[in-house]
């Protein structure tokens, strides 16, 4: 299940499937996709993808990978959409990040996680290409070698590794992760959104 929530130009959309290792299915991302849409439509401040228990997502549930979804091109669509906000954006990662769901992650601004946090991306085992937008966001962050890592290698990095790559900006304890999301937002939450979109602009 998605949450979508809004208040005060804040977007927040929460991946609540915990018994599922918030596993994706073709419906929960066609729910983000269409919140994405509705946040740009909105001009919104910024917008935030969190996670409920002790994965952030496991990327594409495995029936729904099965019959066609590992492939589908609503992933790379999400991604696009998180990518071309005008507003802020920040995954506030609750724990490990696999698979497809690793785009929209890397369409956002800024990325946080919890120390147990975990990141791969098994393309290479499972026989399928990441979305294409993937490769290049991911080379945009930790270079081409580590992207291989991740990619190729098939490696699982961990939070501090993954700070040190620049594949997330800060690490934050679960019990003050709110708290982080809270610090991150307090400039653009009093900002104009056409202010906000501006510097996003010219970074």
């Amino acid at each position: 299940m998605i949450h979508v929530n809004e208040a005060e130009g804040v977007w927040t959309v929460t991946i609540d499937r915990p018994e599922k290792a918030n596993s994706l299915t073709r419906e929960m991302l066609m729910t983000i996709l269409e919140a994405a849409e509705a946040a740009d439509r909105s001009a919104a401040h910024a917008f935030v993808l969190r996670g409920t228990g002790k994965v952030f997502s496991a990327g594409a549930d495995l029936d729904a990978a099965r019959a066609g979804l590992a492939t589908d091109w609503v992933w790379e669509k999400l991604s696009g959409a998180v990518a071309s906000l005008h507003c802020l954006t920040i995954a506030a990662l609750n724990g490990t990040l696999a698979g497809g769901a690793m785009g929209m992650v890397l369409a956002c601004d800024l990325r946080i996680c919890v120390p147990e946090a975990k990141f791969f991306y098994p393309v290479m085992k499972l026989g399928f290409l990441p979305q294409p937008s993937d490769p290049k966001r991911l080379v945009n962050l930790v270079g081409p070698a580590r992207a291989k890592m991740i990619l190729m290698a098939g490696q699982k990095i961990g939070a501090e590794e993954a700070l040190g790559w620049g594949l997330v900006d800060r690490i934050v304890p679960a019990e003050t992760m709110d708290a982080a999301i809270a610090t991150l937002l307090a400039d653009v939450k009093v900002a104009d959104p056409g202010h906000i979109g501006a510097i996003k602009g010219l970074i």
